[in-house]
């Protein structure tokens, strides 16, 4: 038989967590979980890895506002110097709040794109919604036989279960 994916519904939070431990460790494939809200201790449950995410925020920022540093001091000392009031062409303090500015735009657009990029998520895309995993129904889909999988998860307490196309 080939595997197929299984979704198993399940109508408590620990539950779903002591089901996707269990799965792992029965060694199921475990495709994902969907959850009407952000469950403790679900990522280390199905051995996701830290998120590369924060990384690329920061990298973002430093860019972005290092970037907007150099052009302001480009403009302001190189390009068109501009003696106001006796100041210095270069004044750093006054620079820092649009280098601020600037970063934290850049960082929030490239986390935003590298999050749709990295999940795939893009328009026109079909996702196949679950029925109330965003209202009170927790769900987790296991790739495996699905006499296999029926049985495990109706043994860690599913009320449904089903296959998915």
């Amino acid at each position: 038989m080939s595997k197929v994916r299984t979704v198993g519904w399940f109508e408590q939070e620990a539950q779903i967590l002591n089901a996707t431990k269990a799965a792992r460790k029965a060694g199921l494939k475990v495709v994902d979980v969907y959850t009407p809200y952000a469950v403790h201790g679900l990522d280390e449950a199905m051995g996701l890895k830290p998120s590369k995410l924060t990384w690329v925020c920061l990298l973002a920022a430093l860019g972005g506002g290092g970037g907007m540093f150099s052009l302001m001091l480009y403009t302001s000392a190189i390009a068109w110097p501009l003696n106001v009031g006796g100041k210095p062409f270069v004044s750093a303090p006054a620079f820092i709040p649009v280098t601020f500015e600037a970063a934290v735009l850049s960082a929030a657009l490239m986390s935003v794109f590298a999050f749709f990029v990295r999940s795939k998520l893009f328009p026109g895309k079909k996702v196949v919604p679950l029925e109330r995993v965003t209202d009170d129904r927790f769900a987790l889909e296991l790739l495996a036989e699905p006499e296999q999988a029926r049985h495990f998860l109706q043994a860690q307490g599913a009320v449904v279960v089903q296959e998915v196309p």
